[in-house]
């Protein structure tokens, strides 16, 4: 199967909502769409009588995200979400612009999966894995955030960034790395959630996520999956990705961890120098082309997701959707004139 859609509600979308957005996708003609998680705010207050005995899922007046239960003189979280609330607990609420309640997330998922549009989500672009700043301890919670909400919407990806090398050296920032998307993965696990943490690849020598890096992540912990995206992918190799052969030989590699799932991407055009992203673009005011990757998508039959992150967002799904159906109208053409060729000789 390969899915178009935009990173974001549509720029041509009348309305804001998500709501809005999954109809406008779907009425484009696209079947994806990336969910940007990008301004979050918390709330908190006491459980209230109402409160007790349910679980977060069961309150419909907001988005309870997490529990602080006191322990002697401290409050600690309750990692699991599928236990009931108690008196004297403190309710963390989320107020992040995606959905009010659980029970409005789970009717968009439904409608989501009845229009097609498979859903997906992206934690806020400025994030934090590398470094003993508190800044990585609020980009974990902005994972398990986004976790909770794709369980929800019955989305499978979480695609996040991870952030500067800052003063360690690559190695090192490998290994912190690891052990905190370990840490998030066995959480996900231990809530039962379907849903993997896809690590995007970065554009700029100075930030994290190199393909290399990313493939190792993915080797070693469960849950964690590659996101390309081909534009950082060119930038950051110098304008690597040319020929059908380029992105065959790159999305192997990704194909190679994976594990029988299909492969999550971003595309755009990129304005790139010495190794490093300068901007996105529109695909055509860039030197990455799309039509060498259909040639590759369409030689190989990959099960792909390709999301515009170009500045045009729909716009250029809808450009990369066209580009891919003339090619393989082409192609079928073509096929066509061999048989009644055959026919005729025979």
């Amino acid at each position: 199967m390969i899915r178009f859609g935009p990173a974001g509600i549509p720029l041509s979308c009348k309305g804001r909502t998500l709501k809005d957005g999954i109809e406008d996708v779907h009425n484009l003609g696209l079947n994806a769409l990336e969910v940007q998680l990008l301004r979050t705010n918390m709330s908190e207050r006491p459980a209230e009588g109402d409160d007790i005995g349910k679980k977060p899922r069961d309150i419909e007046s907001e988005l309870v995200i997490d529990i602080l239960r006191p322990k002697g003189e401290k409050l600690e979280p309750v990692s699991d979400l599928s236990k009931p609330i108690k008196k004297g607990d403190l309710l963390i609420g989320l107020n992040c612009g995606v959905a009010r309640s659980y029970p409005e997330l789970t009717e968009l998922g439904k409608m989501a999966k009845e229009l097609d549009v498979r859903l997906s989500l992206h934690t806020p672009y400025y994030m934090d894995l590398v470094s003993n700043d508190e800044i990585c301890y609020r980009s974990m919670d902005a994972i398990r955030w986004a976790a909770i909400i794709a369980a929800q919407l019955q989305a499978e990806v979480v695609t996040t960034h991870i952030g500067l090398y800052g003063d360690v050296t690559e190695r090192t920032a490998l290994a912190r790395v690891k052990t905190r998307l370990g840490s998030l993965s066995k959480w996900i696990a231990k809530n039962n959630m379907k849903v993997r943490i896809g690590v995007e690849n970065s554009g700029r020598q100075e930030v994290f996520g190199s393909m290399g890096e990313i493939l190792s992540l993915s080797r070693s912990i469960k849950n964690v999956v590659p996101v390309i995206n081909f534009a950082t992918v060119h930038a950051r190799e110098g304008g690597s990705l040319r020929e059908p052969s380029d992105f065959q030989k790159l999305i192997n590699n990704v194909h190679s961890v994976m594990k029988g799932t299909s492969i999550y991407s971003h595309f755009s055009g990129v304005e790139h120098e010495t190794g490093n992203e300068k901007r996105l673009t529109p695909i055509k005011k860039g030197d990455l082309r799309f039509e060498p990757l259909a040639e590759c998508i369409l030689d190989n039959e990959y099960d792909i997701t390709v999301i515009s992150s170009s500045p045009l967002l729909e716009h250029d799904a809808m450009y990369m959707k066209v580009i891919l159906e003339r090619l393989l109208a082409k192609r079928m053409a073509k096929e066509v004139k061999v048989v009644k060729i055959v026919k005729k000789g025979g």
